[in-house]
């Protein structure tokens, strides 16, 4: 069987073919960026998975995994505490620095790319992690299918893919669609986090935030757990500024 996010794999490791869900039972897509009439705001990757690779997603994910179903963050992490949802977490550093910094909330990082989500659990094995968790797969999926509403703390989003040409500004993350589904999963008071260093993302969040009336947003404020490290480190290095939203969700909406 497949790892759920990943596409079918032949026998030299090869990812093959359109990238598929099984565990919503649908492709990501077929390269074009939709998803059964729904826009995709990442790009699928294909590629050889390592050995090292694979050895330690079977070994590390499944102490790390979200178990099946509508998350019940209870049952699941075995404590009641917040929950913060991290979008496209990559090779994990923020992710792994909240939730050191944080142990008494849990995190669970999401991404779509196979040896990123290896590395990051390969790390937080050796730091002794036990409120990281990990899902592999599509974010907006997971929010409309297995998140209730009113679970999380908080979402996080750093620096997602721009899609800076104007043809692609469908595919950005922060929408309105994806900012409903993310209003009714945060709790009254629970805050979404974007950080980018693409001044055409940047515009277009500070638009698309300042537009939704149920948030209060304050614009500057980098979390000071957050490392420079990865997209964050080379946009300083190329001179680029960073841009810091914090939008904290002053009434509870209804859920879509």
């Amino acid at each position: 069987m497949n790892t759920p996010g990943t596409a079918a794999s032949g026998s030299n490791g090869l990812e093959v073919g359109p990238v598929f869900d099984e565990e919503f039972g649908e492709p990501f897509g077929d390269g074009n960026g939709e998803v059964r009439g729904r826009v995709r705001s990442y790009a699928a990757r294909r590629g050889r998975l390592s050995p090292l690779t694979r050895e330690r997603m079977e070994r590390l994910l499944p102490a790390h995994a979200l178990p099946e179903g509508p998350l019940d963050p209870a049952a699941a992490f075995g404590r009641e505490a917040p929950v913060v949802l991290e979008v496209g977490c990559g090779h994990g550093a923020a992710a792994l620095a909240y939730a050191e910094t944080h142990p008494d909330h849990d995190l669970v990082a999401v991404d779509v790319f196979t040896p990123a989500l290896a590395r990051m659990l390969a790390e937080a094995d050796r730091r002794g992690l036990r409120n990281l968790w990990v899902h592999q797969g599509d974010a907006v999926l997971l929010l409309e299918q297995r998140i209730p509403a009113a679970t999380l703390a908080a979402v996080h989003l750093f620096f997602p893919d721009p899609w800076p040409k104007a043809k692609h500004s469908k595919r950005r993350f922060l929408a309105r669609h994806t900012l409903d589904l993310v209003a009714s999963r945060l709790v009254p008071g629970g805050h979404l986090l974007v950080a980018t260093d693409h001044p055409v993302y940047a515009d277009h969040a500070r638009a698309e935030l300042a537009a939704d009336a149920r948030f209060t947003v304050t614009e500057g404020e980098r979390p000071s757990w957050r490392p420079t490290d990865g997209f964050e480190a080379k946009g300083l290095e190329a001179g680029r500024t960073v841009a810091e939203f914090r939008a904290v969700l002053s009434a509870q909406p209804d859920a879509p």
